[in-house]
């Protein structure tokens, strides 16, 4: 890894998890960490759910915009976690790779979602800790 790791969180719409998940790792290492964030099949827009359950804690993710996995994006990253992209997820050797079994918080409540939110937390922070250089 590099002295500034690049970490992609997959998703299959990079609408909800994904996009928590890029918003604490921004929170949670600063600048000392590339983030990247897609989706297997984008969305149109972030889930508003997942917006007002990231707000509540103080992380404005209304800036993103769901993007396709690419190839390259994926090759550039020193650590790819996956969160439901099935298949479309590339694997490149010398890689570093996490699949995350999470709820998927399109169309579940709010109070679903915190939960969701909260386990990426403490997730990230976990990785935060075996990342930064």
């Amino acid at each position: 890894m590099s002295s500034k790791p690049a970490v992609l969180f997959v998703c299959l719409h990079n609408a909800g998890r994904s996009q928590m998940a890029a918003g604490w790792l921004r929170h949670l290492a600063g600048d000392t960490v590339e983030v990247r964030s897609a989706g297997s099949e984008p969305a149109d827009q972030i889930n508003p759910v997942t917006v007002e359950a990231m707000r509540e804690v103080g992380i404005d993710i209304t800036g993103q915009t769901p993007a396709k996995l690419t190839w390259d994006t994926a090759e550039a990253s020193d650590v790819i976690i996956t969160m439901g992209c099935g298949d479309a997820c590339p694997v490149f050797p010398g890689k570093r790779y996490e699949d995350w079994k999470l709820t998927d918080p399109a169309g579940q409540p709010l109070d679903v979602v915190r939960q969701v939110r909260d386990d990426i937390r403490a997730r990230v922070q976990r990785l935060v800790g075996t990342i930064r250089p």
